[in-house]
């Protein structure tokens, strides 16, 4: 065996090599790798800016439902004060007048608010909530099948598309 002499001294072999380069089949191996890594960082990111795009459009939609609730939630002792003032106007043993003019006003202002989402809350004759209304009293059921029920509204409840502004102030029957 003949081995070549180095200029430095050193015996080089044929089958040794200074760097190691890695073949073709081990490069495309990592490429594909980094690129699968790269795509799957890409769907996640997108995936959580889809979530996020839908998280805020939720959150402006009802930002713009409930936008106005404290405002509407200040006109609603006004409109209290209209209906016991329509209602007393209507009572048979009074001498107070519910004009026309005021009749047209309390209606529009009735629609007004519909038109914006306030609906009344139902509630003489139905089951205690506790989750929907307020107990300021209870008195004996005039029957059995009253126990347990509202017999009389001493304030409206109020809901704001579907959502309580305003608890009912209930008696209830015991």
């Amino acid at each position: 065996m003949t081995s070549k002499k180095s200029t430095d001294g050193e015996e080089a072999t044929p089958s040794k090599k200074k760097s190691k380069k890695p073949s073709s089949k081990e490069q495309i191996a990592e490429l594909e790798n980094q690129v699968a890594e790269q795509k799957d960082k890409f769907l996640r990111l997108y995936a959580e800016f889809e979530n996020y795009k839908k998280r805020t459009l939720k959150e402006r939609l009802e930002l713009i439902n409930s936008a106005g609730q404290s405002t509407l939630k200040k006109i609603l002792p006004v409109l209290d004060d209209f209906d016991r003032a329509k209602q007393s106007a209507e009572d048979e043993n009074t001498s107070e007048e519910f004009s026309e003019g005021v009749l047209i006003v309390y209606n529009k202002l009735h629609s007004t608010l519909k038109a914006q989402g306030i609906t009344v809350m139902e509630t003489n004759g139905k089951d205690f909530d506790p989750e929907l209304h307020a107990a300021i009293s209870e008195i004996p059921a005039a029957s059995e099948d009253m126990k347990g029920k509202i017999i009389d509204t001493v304030e409206k409840g109020y809901y704001l598309n579907d959502k309580i502004i305003r608890h009912a102030k209930v008696v209830v029957g015991k």
